[in-house]
Parts: structure tokens; C-alpha cells; sequence
């Protein structure tokens, strides 16, 4: 019996990102840089009484489980690529990650809001000048990390087709894990603003409620970027679709002449990859070859598997 090669018609499944690895690297460093100011800034919050300073900490320990959590992540979608059980790849372990990491920080931050309402009513004494020390070397390992991480905008990706100007193709290239791991990092960053501003306030004033009160800001910002992280990694792994317009314009290039679309799904696979399966009908089909031609220029589109069904009486109907 003659052997045939099927590699020419298999597809790859390795949707990981473009900066996987170099991500990976930074991240193993900003772990073990963020875990070690954390238990600092949570012992000086105990220590010198203040709320803030002990939500600055919490928070930051948070962040070191969250990015601990990123970097592991990177690292099994690694290791794991290929495996045959994944029939799309390790590429959504990022969003997994991500989303585990936000629902982590929506805990935190319930937990932060029962502490100050409790100092509120029941306030204790702060030693303003130890505990703003350390709020201010939290802070510098804050800019030391995001240095490590490239910055909040690094990781933005621009769109590099003509085509960019008909849908958003740049946030198609959204790693939501290093986004996660950034955006905690900057969330951090605010909060030891907010404890600074705190100690520094009450101390000229003397209103010790200041302290509880910018932690509960600080919460209340916490729960929000928790709640959009939630949402943007949670449509990955609810397989929604990623972008409206670029959706419209594959249906706008497929359906031509008698070609109409019976079933349509556009999905999200890693960052920078897309999945799509089409089912078309028409009067005159032409090869699958064809169609995905069409397709060709558009960017993202990793995986593509198009049926095409001979209906005779379509064009009657339609």
C-alpha cells in the first residue's frame, strides 16, 4: 500500500506568544523581587500600626502570588506545548492565569475594606515616620519592577497589516498573563502612593482616620481593575468573540455570489492567534482552498477549517 504525507494538509497547534519566553524571565525576577518587599512592608504595617502601609503590604503579596502564578504559568504552557491531550495548544493557560490572579486580588481587596472599616471605628496608633520608610522603599521596588517588566506600554503590540484601519487586529496580540502581571505591578504602585500620601497627611494633621480611608480607596480601585481583568481573560476562556470587525470582514469576503455562511465561530487560541470554523453553502462550491485564499492577508487567523456544502436551491431561499 502507497504512503501518503499528510503533513502538508496538518496544522500547527502552538499558539503561544511572540515574547513567551523573554516574558517568562522577567517575570521569575519580578517574583522574587516583589516576595521579598512584601514581607517587609506586611511586618512594618504590623509593627508601626498603620492600615495603609499593611494594605500596601497585603496587596503586594498578592501581586508576588499572582505573578508567581503568571510565571508558572508561562512556564507549564512551555513546557507543555504540543501535548497531544491539548487539541488547541497551552495557549489560553495565560488567560487561565490571569483570570485566577484577578479573582485572587478581588479577595484581597474584601478583605482590605473589612480591616479599615474596623480601624475606622477602632483606630490604633501609627508611627508615621518608620512606616513611611518603608511605604517609600515599597515604592521604589514598585519602579524597579515595572523597569524589570519593560514598562506599562512595552507589551502593547501594534497592528503591522494595511488592514488595520477596519478592526482593532493590535489587540489580537493581548497577552492578558504579562498584562495581569503589569497591571499588578502598577496597581501596586498606586497603592503605596496612596499609603505615602496616607502617613504623610495624617502625620501634618493629625486625622489617623486618613490612614483606613486611602486604604479603602485603594480596595475600591482594586476591586475595579480585578472586575476588567476578570472579564477580558474570562471571554477567552468562554471562547467569545475577539473582535466584531474583524468577524464582519471575513463574513463580508466569504460570502460572495451564492456563498452564504450556515455556521460561523471565531475564536481566540493564544495571544496573536485565532481560530475559525466555517460552514458554507452554496449553488457553485469551490474548494476549501478557495475560500480560505480569501483570507489570507487577514492577520491572526492561525487555524482555519472551512466546510463548504453543495445546496442547490440556496440562492431561491436566501
Amino acid at each position: 500500500m502507497h504512503t501518503v504525507s499528510l503533513d502538508p494538509w496538518r496544522q500547527d497547534h502552538r499558539f503561544l506568544g511572540r515574547d513567551h519566553a523573554r516574558n517568562e524571565r522577567r517575570l521569575w525576577l519580578v517574583v522574587a523581587l516583589t516576595a521579598a518587599t512584601m514581607g517587609v512592608e506586611v511586618a512594618a504595617g504590623f509593627w508601626f500600626g498603620s492600615m495603609a502601609l499593611l494594605a500596601d503590604g497585603i496587596h503586594m503579596a498578592t501581586h508576588a502570588g499572582a505573578l508567581g502564578l503568571s510565571a508558572l504559568a508561562y512556564k507549564l504552557a512551555r513546557r507543555l506545548e504540543g501535548h497531544p491531550r491539548l487539541s488547541f495548544g497551552t495557549g489560553k493557560l495565560g488567560d487561565l492565569a490571569a483570570w485566577s490572579s484577578a479573582l485572587l486580588l478581588a479577595v484581597a481587596a474584601l478583605w482590605l475594606v473589612g480591616e479599615s472599616v474596623g480601624r475606622l471605628f477602632a483606630p490604633v496608633p501609627i508611627a508615621y515616620e518608620e512606616a513611611l520608610v518603608v511605604a517609600v522603599a515599597g515604592l521604589l521596588v514598585n519602579l524597579a519592577s515595572l523597569a524589570l517588566l519593560g514598562g506599562p506600554h512595552e507589551h502593547e503590540p501594534v497592528a503591522r497589516d494595511h488592514h488595520a484601519h477596519h478592526h482593532s487586529a493590535h489587540h489580537l496580540h493581548h497577552d492578558h498573563n504579562f498584562r495581569a502581571a503589569v497591571a499588578h505591578v502598577l496597581a501596586d504602585a498606586l497603592t503605596s502612593v496612596l499609603a505615602i500620601a496616607a502617613l504623610i497627611a495624617g502625620r501634618v494633621s493629625g486625622w489617623s482616620w486618613l490612614d483606613p480611608a486611602v486604604a479603602l480607596l485603594g480596595a475600591a480601585l482594586i476591586l475595579r481593575w480585578a472586575y476588567d481583568l476578570m472579564r477580558s481573560s474570562g471571554a477567552v476562556l468562554l471562547d467569545a468573540s475577539p473582535d466584531h470587525q474583524l468577524e464582519a470582514e471575513i463574513r463580508n469576503r466569504l460570502e460572495q455570489g451564492t456563498d452564504r455562511i450556515a455556521d460561523f465561530h471565531l475564536w481566540r487560541l493564544g495571544p496573536g492567534h485565532l481560530g475559525l470554523l466555517v460552514s458554507l453553502v452554496s449553488d457553485r462550491p469551490e474548494p476549501p482552498t478557495v475560500y480560505k485564499a480569501r483570507l489570507a492577508d487577514l492577520p491572526g487567523l492561525a487555524h482555519v477549517t472551512i466546510e463548504v456544502h453543495r445546496c442547490s436551491d440556496h440562492a431561491l431561499s436566501s
